[in-house]
Order: structure tokens, then C-alpha cells, then sequence
């Protein structure tokens, strides 16, 4: 187990995977994020559009 351990340690083949599938996750994040605050904006404008046609 400790030989397992030490050599999975040392050795780097599956870092770069590792570290793409992080990168995903954060880039996937800040999407929701952003796309999230965008939809508020949007309901926003078209809820005042909505209603300004609504008054006319």
C-alpha cells in the first residue's frame, strides 16, 4: 500500500486531465453565474416593455 501511495504520488500521466476537468468546472461556473444575472436583466427590460404597452 505504501509503495501504491508513494508511486501514485510521483507520477504525473493523469495531472493534465485533472487539471482541464477543473478548468471546466470553473469556466462552467462562471457561465451559469453571468447567464444568470443576464436572464434577471432581460426579464427586467421586458417586463417594462410589457408594461409601458400595456399603458399606452
Amino acid at each position: 500500500m505504501k509503495s501504491f501511495l508513494t508511486r501514485l504520488w510521483q507520477e504525473e500521466e493523469g495531472q493534465d486531465l485533472t487539471e482541464y476537468g477543473l478548468l471546466l468546472v470553473l469556466v462552467a461556473l462562471a457561465a451559469i453565474t453571468s447567464m444568470s444575472t443576464l436572464a434577471n436583466a432581460i426579464k427586467t427590460v421586458f417586463s417594462t416593455a410589457a408594461a409601458n404597452l400595456s399603458a399606452s
